[in-house]
């Protein structure tokens, strides 16, 4: 959690998006405000269709609002290019997705590398695998991994980088109860280790125990946000 009077990563103000679709406009966002502090964790909550993964691409400069500003530090992500947003990706932002989008002919530490390849300051592959409690699989292929060890080597091959925060999209949607603790174990190890400001979104409201501060967006717009008194590990959630 961050203390008191830090400066933000991330300040957003009255985000917009706007989708055509047709002869229909589908607002995705209207109007949301977001700050994310450092070494902090936020759980975005809110059902399908709320705006959660629109915010998300938004802030890790994959997709730019229709209106209203975001800047991460001194970039302005609004006003950058296509050129400026690929260089604040490859050295900013880490991502997890629902789906691992492991190469299948490349092994679990071949599929690191990709990362560690194209940055500046890199962990080993082998240092980001042990992170997640991977250490024993380096050499295996995703096929002779389970969901949650090639999720677990999806997150590894987004921290290798060492990025300043860490963005995560229903990482343990495709995954069991017991698999999805164990992911997110992993995530909270790299938030605090690291300290990674990290933002998760999922749909399932007990997550948001592991918080520090809990985002319920509705409709693309911000419902409510609660700050937990104390974060609970993954393995205290009830789900």
């Amino acid at each position: 959690m961050s203390p008191p009077g830090e400066e933000p990563v991330f300040v957003a103000r009255n985000l917009t998006k706007v989708y055509p679709m047709g002869e229909v406009e589908v607002h995705a966002l209207r109007g949301v405000d977001f700050d994310l502090y450092p070494r902090e964790f936020v759980v975005l909550l809110g059902p399908s269709g709320s705006g959660k993964s629109t915010l998300l691409n938004i802030l890790g400069g994959l997709d730019v609002p229709t209106s209203g500003s975001v800047v991460y530090r001194d970039h302005n992500l609004t006003t950058a290019n296509e050129a400026a947003l690929t260089e604040y990706r490859r050295d900013h932002v880490g991502f997890v997705f629902q789906f691992y989008n492991l190469i299948p002919s490349l092994t679990a530490r071949e599929n690191v590398a990709l990362v560690t390849e194209i940055v500046d300051d890199p962990m080993t592959p082998a240092e980001a695998l042990g992170l997640v409690g991977l250490t024993g699989r380096l050499d295996h292929f995703p096929a002779q991994l389970s969901g949650g060890e090639q999720q677990r080597v999806a997150i590894a091959r987004a921290i290798a980088k060492r990025p300043d925060v860490l963005l995560c999209d229903e990482p343990t949607g495709a995954l069991d109860i017991t698999t999805g603790v164990v992911v997110l174990e992993a995530i909270a190890r790299v938030n605090r280790e690291l300290g990674t400001s990290t933002v998760v979104i999922t749909h399932n409201a007990a997550i948001a125990g592991m918080a520090d501060r809990v985002v319920r967006l509705a409709d693309g717009r911000v419902a409510s946000v609660d700050r937990n008194a104390t974060r609970i590990s993954a393995r205290e959630l009830s789900w």
